[in-house]
């Protein structure tokens, strides 16, 4: 018996093939067209196909880099919550494509849903930001949000680090980081769908076709990223946390991913690593379901961010929630914006 794609999710791919024509296959090592095809289907299903969410104020912070550069800082607050949870996260894209403003929707879902404040951050991409940028900048943006924690109303101790596919596999990688340099403590590490390991470049023959995130994708990422041959390499697991042996001391961890995603096996074993270290882990695979970078605007009870897939409607939603805290809410949203230069 082969695999099947879910209904629901073959339908929103149907309707989005039909009214933007089929997904461009750039050869392998060709950034420059994925981020041109990838950016604006993002761009669709993120922010437009789905509204960004309603009265949740929106402002733009600086993170200054290890390096000196000046990143963008988005932080969303819903007024009305009182939680003091808050979550650092890190957008989707393979790490070569994606941006804060491209994921304003499905953070802001987020922050309606929750009622957690999120911070998000531009990390600079590869090729032309090869490792460990991406990574430190993601984790300058952990040591702004915990240095910023009270003026903010957050408590410290309840912040934790999230992403979607190359925003999980930095999540996973900033929560590595943060044990190794002893902080800023990081709460919870939730991972949806993430990209972690470097070896994941042989198609498997079940999934291959229906892989959102190709194969050729995936290989032309990782050497962005890497360099080439870094297969047979020593690498370092806050680069690939696939390649970690020992989660001693890391955070409890979320971990969702669909059967029909070529991270399926990367995110499983990630979850074993974890758990044969003593980590809490929930590890969700759920069936007929792929990463895709179209999310579907037909499922409002999932919150999912995007460049992720749309879960069947029975499936349970990941929120970050469990820090804990749920508030739902409507209105419009509002943006202000501080352009300070916040050092780390």
């Amino acid at each position: 018996m082969t695999f099947t794609l879910n209904a629901e999710v073959a339908a929103v791919l149907a309707a989005a093939t039909e009214q933007n024509g089929p997904p461009p296959a750039p050869p392998v090592g060709d950034v420059a067209s994925r981020r041109v095809a990838l950016d604006a289907m993002l761009e669709y299903f993120n922010n437009q196909a789905q509204p960004v969410a309603s009265k949740v104020d929106i402002s733009d912070h600086s993170v200054i880099a290890p390096d000196g550069a000046t990143l963008l800082a988005r932080w969303y607050r819903l007024p009305s919550s009182e939680n003091n949870a808050a979550v650092l996260y890190l957008h989707g894209g393979g790490m070569i494509v994606g941006s804060v403003p491209i994921f304003d929707g499905p953070v802001s879902r987020y922050v309606t849903r929750t009622g957690v404040s999120m911070l998000s951050l531009e990390y600079r991409l590869a090729p032309e930001h090869p490792h460990p940028t991406p990574v430190e900048d993601a984790y300058a943006g952990l040591v702004w949000l915990a240095g910023h924690a009270a003026e903010r109303g957050i408590d410290p101790g309840r912040i934790a680090v999230m992403g979607d596919s190359a925003g999980g596999g930095l999540a996973a990688g900033v929560a590595i980081l943060s044990r190794d340099r002893k902080g800023p403590a990081v709460a919870r590490q939730l991972l949806i769908y993430p990209m972690l390991d470097d070896r994941t470049t042989t198609p498997d023959p079940y999934i291959a076709p229906f892989a959102g995130w190709s194969y050729d994708d995936n290989v032309t990422a990782w050497n962005a990223l890497l360099g080439t041959g870094h297969e047979h390499r020593e690498i370092d697991p806050s680069a690939a946390p696939g390649r970690l042996e020992d989660a001693t001391g890391l955070p409890p961890a979320y971990i969702e991913v669909g059967q029909l995603d070529i991270f399926r096996d990367e995110d499983v074993r990630y979850a074993l690593t974890l758990s044969r270290a003593g980590v809490p882990v929930s590890c969700i695979c759920t069936p007929a379901c792929r990463t895709s970078t179209t999310p579907s605007p037909s499922t409002p009870t999932c919150p999912a961010p995007c460049a992720g897939r749309p879960r069947p409607r029975a499936a349970k939603p990941v929120t970050p929630s469990s820090l804990p805290g749920t508030h739902h809410d409507t209105g419009d949203a509002t943006r202000s914006h501080d352009t300070r230069e916040d050092s780390r």
